[in-house]
């Protein structure tokens, strides 16, 4: 019988409508029942929203998922999820119930159809560093070659993260 790899992913979760932390906390139950075992999570920040900012502020939390899953079918699961816990799609950055994305699979850098890694706008991101930054600091970023924490410092995103 041949053994499955396992792959290491980090993937953030968000959302700004409906109970928050209740769709967290669904969010991750649905990523260890569907995609692997969650080995590390972040606190959960709270962020007022990120390019379209007339909607509510967002609760993100960073999770290191331990999966046997490529990327793309890992990315088809997360979105399998998000419509289970009721995500619609109406607008770019637009209000969400849940939101499910990757920004690290292992050290790769793809583009496909339906997923790019790591994730194209994450070193621009403060949301998405601080609570990356809370369980992989010496992570390198596999395209701009510098650390999680590294990346952190120099970013420029003004926006306020605060734990929840």
């Amino acid at each position: 019988m041949k053994e499955r790899l396992i792959n290491t992913a980090f993937v953030l979760t968000g959302g700004n409508l409906g109970n928050r932390l209740e769709q967290l906390t669904k969010a991750k139950e649905l990523i260890e029942a569907r995609c692997g075992r969650i080995t590390a999570e972040s606190a959960i920040y709270e962020t007022a929203a990120w390019g379209n900012t007339a909607q509510p502020a967002f609760l993100n939390q960073a999770l290191r998922v331990e999966t046997s899953l490529l990327p793309v079918d890992l990315m088809k699961k997360l979105l399998e999820a998000e419509l289970d816990l009721g995500r619609q799609r109406f607008e770019k950055y637009g209000p969400r119930i849940i939101d499910m994305d990757i920004l690290f699979y292992n050290d790769v850098i793809m583009e496909h159809e339906q997923l790019i890694l790591p994730h194209p706008q994450l070193h621009l991101r403060r949301f998405a560093l601080v609570a990356l930054n809370d369980i992989a600091p010496e992570h390198v970023h596999p395209v701009q070659n510098e650390t999680v924490a590294q990346l952190l410092y120099k970013c420029a995103d003004p926006l306020n993260v605060q734990k929840f």
